[in-house]
């Protein structure tokens, strides 16, 4: 059955706890995690299916970490190019002449192996990988579709919607044929995208800066999803994951999509072109610029966009109504971190959407989202805008392509700047694993302050806050594998009595909490306290060598404490 026969024929409930409007990443996620834990939640999107180009194809670490939580990590892995293709980023003066840099990256084999042997900034459960959002989003729909309670209905489109105060009631309309249908939610999450219809009527503005100019990734940018089948029987280069061209004429960046000749296609429209001619012909005119020859292609789909926002919401939402995604923060793709921090929006709203929905929560467990999430997307969007600064404001020179001694010199001089920048875009260990939720009504300091935030150094810490440290465990398993799905108590000394206590007042609060038992001195060492309190996202929520405060620790959490 397709997609709109399925629709056609399906009811919609009438009554669920959590409307979802959006199904791109973060909206799919986010039915993922609310699933998992029973929650009666309808996602509606006025598109026909999830995304058909490619979009974004880098899933960071702590991204594919989430993955291996719900159980499908190996699963995306196992996706996009060729487990043995090199996910390397090259830049080129133009993609079949000459090469300027190459900032190599291991193969998806080879971060299998290599995610098992990390220390320091990347130890961790997961290694990135290199895979289209078109992929991720079939994979993340397949899952969420698995729920039983989760409706996805593609081809039905948000109208309007009024927070009751008690509940949220939306009117839908069906696409296909303008049929009407009215839904009332505990809770209505707006992940409809840029031009979310629910940030608009919650009259929620962007702030920020928005198509900020530059030589390149600032402006109006045309996006070509193509195939070319020679190109790799036909380039003299090794082949890259990402693929950038840096000369006057046509400078552009391209990704591999699967590794045999797919590829997404992205170039700047220079002063005086013009979108609206943007036919067949010109596209592959564009293509051709960029490689440097002329090969045959296959276009499969093409449009435009525009490079430049660094765009975050003034609120997160208001009363039972809020944003996540693209809707709350918009981001320059540079980094890849766009796509990464929605997917982290839906992480960190799911276990608190199904806590109040149960009644297991009070107001500061929701409140929490936007005082822990706002922060992360304008830190995240300030570092996206600093690697388009660093690679758009540096031009290249007129000689850059010169067969000539000042040629040659021009083109050591621009390797060895994009070699140093693509080490700082894309070795980000601080950026992927660093983000923090320091002040939150819902984590407990302790006194002690985290590492300073640096995007290419992360040092582990479990100060609370913050991602825990990781750790293969001598069985082979990852430490993170040992956690509970929902509030787990990791014990690394002989506090049988202290955890006790901590499961006593869980039972009192009505969380499901478990204690792990892990009496290991090195992670005891690593941890720096015999009693840990890791959330349900994965964040470590409080830390301690004794017990007396479990009530009021575990009543902050659910967010009836003081805070």
């Amino acid at each position: 059955m397709t997609d709109s026969e399925r629709n056609a024929t399906d009811d919609l409930p009438a009554r669920v706890a959590v409307i979802v409007a959006g199904g791109g990443p973060c909206g799919l996620m986010l039915c993922n995690e609310l699933g998992r834990r029973g929650v009666a939640t309808l996602l509606v999107d006025d598109k026909p299916g999830t995304a058909i180009a490619p979009q974004a194809n880098a899933t960071q670490a702590r991204t594919m970490e989430h993955f291996r939580r719900l159980g499908f990590a190996d699963e995306i892995r196992r996706q996009g190019l060729p487990p043995d293709f090199p996910t390397d980023i090259a830049y080129f003066t133009r993609f079949a002449r000459h090469e300027l840099a190459r900032f190599s990256l291991p193969s998806a084999r080879d971060a299998a192996r290599l995610v098992r042997q990390t220390t320091g900034s990347w130890s961790a459960a997961e290694l990135p990988h290199r895979v289209s959002q078109r992929l991720v989003e079939a994979t993340l729909r397949r899952h969420a579709e698995q729920h039983r309670s989760v409706a996805l209905r593609f081809g039905w489109r948000l109208l309007r919607f009024k927070d009751r105060g008690d509940a949220v009631e939306a009117q839908l309309e069906r696409v296909a044929d303008g049929r009407r249908h009215t839904v009332r939610g505990a809770y209505l999450v707006g992940a409809d995208g840029p031009r979310s219809t629910v940030r608009q009527q919650l009259g929620i503005r962007y702030g920020g800066e928005a198509a900020i100019a530059r030589d390149f990734m600032g402006g109006r940018m045309v996006a070509v999803h193509l195939r070319a089948p020679d190109y790799y029987a036909t380039v003299p280069h090794a082949p890259a994951w990402m693929n950038v061209s840096f000369n006057r004429e046509r400078r552009a960046f391209m990704a591999a999509v699967d590794g045999r000749g797919e590829f997404a296609f992205h170039t700047q429209l220079r002063s005086g072109e013009s979108e609206d001619s943007l036919n067949e012909d010109r596209a592959r005119a564009l293509f051709q610029a960029a490689v440097g020859l002329e090969l045959p292609i296959e276009i499969l789909s093409r449009g435009t966009w525009t490079a430049g926002h660094c765009l975050v919401a003034d609120r997160f939402g208001a009363g039972r109504v809020v944003l996540g995604g693209d809707a709350a923060h918009l981001f320059t793709p540079t980094g890849g971190l766009g796509y990464n921090t929605a997917v982290e929006d839906a992480v960190n709203l799911g276990w608190k959407l199904a806590a109040l929905v149960a009644g297991l929560a009070g107001p500061a467990r929701l409140d929490s989202y936007a005082a822990e999430r706002r922060p992360l997307a304008l830190r995240n969007t300030g570092y996206a805008k600093g690697f388009a600064d660093s690679l758009g404001r540096f031009e290249p020179v007129p000689e850059i392509e010169d067969d000539t001694p000042a040629g040659a010199a021009a083109r050591r001089a621009a390797g060895d700047y994009l070699a140093a920048h693509g080490r700082t875009e894309f070795n980000i260990p601080g950026i992927t694993f660093g983000g923090r939720y320091d002040g939150s009504p819902i984590v407990v300091a302790d006194g002690t302050e985290p590492p300073p935030d640096r995007a290419n150094e992360y040092m582990p810490t479990a100060c609370p806050g913050g991602r825990p440290p990781h750790a293969w465990l001598a069985d082979g398993r990852s430490l993170f594998d040992t956690f509970h799905a929902e509030w787990t108590l990791l014990a690394f000394d002989d506090c049988a009595r202290e955890a006790e206590r901590f499961v006593a007042a869980a039972a009192i609060a009505s969380l499901d909490l478990r204690v792990v038992a892990h009496p290991n001195p090195a992670l005891l060492a690593l941890y720096e306290a015999p009693l840990v309190l890791i959330r349900p996202d994965q964040i470590v929520a409080w830390r301690g060598t004794e017990a007396s405060k479990a009530t009021q620790v575990l009543g902050r959490m659910v967010g009836f404490g003081p805070s």
